[in-house]
């Protein structure tokens, strides 16, 4: 038998042990070592808002349209997708464990890059975002004023200016949402029959805002043109000093 050749010459079977025992001490320091490993596989979501239109209607121009697209992404296990009534469309794209999420997100936002024409315009102008990591919510936080001193527009203007970045900066974080949230915004009433009058339609009017809702780069104190008169100052460059 092949253990008796090592029991008649326990010389030799005591060198072969030590030496086994000396390669996996050398060998040791160069194992990869996982504190935790990667147990759950990664996520790419895909987001895409068309405003008035039902979840059938999502489901026809927006989401069929980019699975389609999406569907034989490398290393891509399965995909999910979820139409709302409220105008939003959010697909998952799952993929192998040990895939590297930053290129399955590349690789996944040039497919949606791709079809990105074919969708309705709205959705266009709205934007499609890919991000990295699941939508599952990792922990809620609540912000509120204890005396009752500040509304919801104070407090959600607050969080979005101070505290939002700062969550987003924080390490494995792929995403923060304010729930509820309040923007400072002007809204106008129109009067149907006064517009009938000056045959006005609201188009007109949002053209007309828009229109009107414009910064200008106000320029530059000494910029030409300018007048004759005007002190202006130049820059000498010599090669040595000015004499008294």
């Amino acid at each position: 038998m092949f253990s008796r050749f090592f029991i008649d010459r326990p010389l030799f079977a005591a060198v072969i042990s030590t030496f086994i025992v000396l390669a996996g001490l050398a060998s040791i320091r160069s194992l990869p070592i996982a504190q935790y490993p990667e147990i759950a596989p990664p996520v790419v979501t895909v987001q895409a808002v068309y405003p008035g239109a039902s979840a059938l209607t999502l489901e026809e121009t927006v989401a069929s349209p980019i699975e389609n697209a999406i569907n034989g992404v490398p290393n891509m296990i399965y995909m999910s997708s979820n139409s709302a009534s409220n105008g939003t469309v959010q697909i998952q794209v799952t993929f192998d464990i040990g895939t590297n999420i930053d290129i399955a997100a590349v690789n996944v936002n040039n497919r949606v890059k791709q079809v990105e024409p074919r969708l309705p315009e709205e959705v266009r102008r709205q934007g499609v975002t890919v991000e990295r990591g699941s939508s599952s919510f990792l922990q809620v936080l609540a912000f509120y004023s204890p005396d009752g001193r500040f509304d919801d527009l104070f407090t959600s203007n607050y969080v979005t200016l101070n505290v939002l970045d700062q969550l987003k900066r924080l390490p494995g974080t792929t995403n923060v949402q304010i729930f509820g949230a309040h923007d400072y915004a002007m809204r106008v009433w129109l009067k149907p029959d006064r517009l009938a009058q000056l045959k006005l339609s609201v188009a007109d009017v949002i053209g007309a805002l828009n229109e009107q809702n414009a910064q200008f780069a106000a320029g530059k104190v000494g910029q030409s043109p300018v007048d004759q008169n005007q002190d202006l100052v130049y820059t000498i460059t010599t090669q040595g000093r000015f004499a008294d």
